[in-house]
């Protein structure tokens, strides 16, 4: 009686295989994120479906389902909407902005988090940009960033 060992081969590879990067996360759905924004305002102020579809003359079915993301709003219905919840147009896309930045944040975190440096950094100087006046006018808003350049 003999033991035998397990027929297996041991594979030693001449170069390392080539990481794939993780596919890039895609952009939020525009009517996903209105969406989102809408429910949450109406969920805040406690308010039903109903109460807020009546207020703004929309169907409550066709307002459920801009909440939920499955249809693509006009203007008008989002400016109703918004309206029935005590904000305007205006309001609704700033919320709707923030909630983009805050996905877009969580989105390079995670992009960041899951790429590995391939080589060793260069050493890096910072730039910093000159403020710049977006939509001009006397409302002008300055924005100042901070870009790092590999030398």
């Amino acid at each position: 009686m003999s033991t035998h060992a397990p027929n297996q081969a041991r594979v030693v590879p001449l170069c390392p295989a080539a990481e794939h990067p993780a596919p890039a996360a895609k952009e939020p759905l525009w009517r996903d994120v209105v969406g989102d924004v809408l429910r949450r305002e109406r969920l805040a102020q406690e308010r039903t479906l109903k109460d807020v579809a009546d207020a703004g003359r929309i169907s409550m079915p066709y307002l459920s389902e801009v909440e939920r993301g499955r249809k693509e709003a006009s203007s008008e219905v989002l400016a109703a909407a918004a309206q029935a919840l005590g904000l305007g147009l205006a309001d609704l896309l700033a919320l709707a902005q923030e909630e983009l930045a805050r996905l877009g944040a969580a989105r390079a975190a995670r992009t960041r988090t899951a790429v590995a440096p391939v080589a060793p950094a260069r050493s890096l100087r910072s730039v910093r940009s000159a403020p710049t006046a977006r939509y001009g006018g006397a409302s002008a808003v300055s924005r100042q960033g901070e870009v790092r350049l590999a030398a």
